[in-house]
């Protein structure tokens, strides 16, 4: 099932992107989770509205209040940039005013000279996660989306830590879209720019596992519905520029497309 967020003229609301047309869900089928997203995908009810996509701009598929992002999980990018696989996943945060949604422009901060893409896969919170077992991490998990780690390189090697090359507004693209049916353990994540593929990976060459990072963060930290874990990015990391279009692609989810702009 493909969840989607959206907004017409009208209204911004939820729904099911089923087959050509989106099915907009009753707002008592969306409790507080990430502003209207639903809490529980299996049972919703749909207000019998439906709309064209070219009706609709789809927003990011939810509101989180934090993205905690992995490092070097990946070990085809660890060898690439010559690091040392870590012994426990290496957490950062990425602020939730980073995030935007599909077609929506990646602002190229005047202080950076260099803006990188990373293609990841998103992992959406459906419940709230505090101390959740390995074997219980699948039943928190509401879904998953495309991201795309942006970063400052520049600043990230200047600064030598993440904050400020990993959170500048636009720095989070999410989407299209939810996934709630996918099985994460071999999953093909890609990058595009500007039609030429730049990254492929799967999620097999995970250091660590979907669920391992799960069950890791919520003995960190609480887990809210809504909340994203983008799970690393696999070798080919590299710059854009203004004017650049950005695709990450991820199999079984589908394709997020942005447009990098100046500020």
């Amino acid at each position: 099932m493909r969840i989607v967020r959206f907004k017409t003229e009208a209204k911004t609301g939820c729904g099911i992107f089923e087959g050509s047309v989106i099915k907009e869900i009753e707002d008592a089928a969306t409790g507080h989770l990430s502003g209207g997203l639903p809490c529980d995908p299996h049972h919703l009810t749909c207000t019998g509205k439906q709309y064209q996509p070219e009706e609709v701009t789809l927003l990011a598929p939810c509101r989180p209040s934090k993205i905690v992002a992995v490092g070097l999980n990946y070990r085809s990018h660890a060898d690439e940039i010559k690091m040392p696989l870590p012994d426990e996943p290496l957490l950062f945060l990425k602020p939730s005013t980073a995030v935007i949604g599909p077609g929506d422009s990646i602002i190229y901060p005047s202080m950076s000279r260099r803006v990188d893409y990373e293609a990841e896969l998103g992992v959406v919170i459906g419940a709230a996660a505090k101390n959740v077992s390995e074997e219980d991490a699948p039943q928190y998990i509401l879904g998953y989306t495309c991201f795309n780690d942006v970063t400052a390189r520049d600043l990230q090697g200047k600064d030598k830590q993440f904050t400020r090359s990993k959170s500048f507004d636009t720095f989070a693209p999410m989407g299209p879209w939810i996934e709630t049916e996918l099985d994460p353990g071999n999953v093909r994540v890609e990058s595009y720019l500007g039609g030429v593929r730049k990254q492929s990976g799967t999620t097999a060459d995970l250091v660590f596992s979907v669920y391992e990072l799960l069950s890791f963060i919520s003995k960190v930290m609480t887990l809210l519905p809504g909340d994203v874990i983008a799970t690393g990015t696999p070798s080919g990391i590299g710059p854009m520029r203004v004017g650049d279009h950005i695709e990450i692609v991820a199999e079984g989810i589908g394709r997020l497309s942005n447009v990098v702009s100046g500020t």
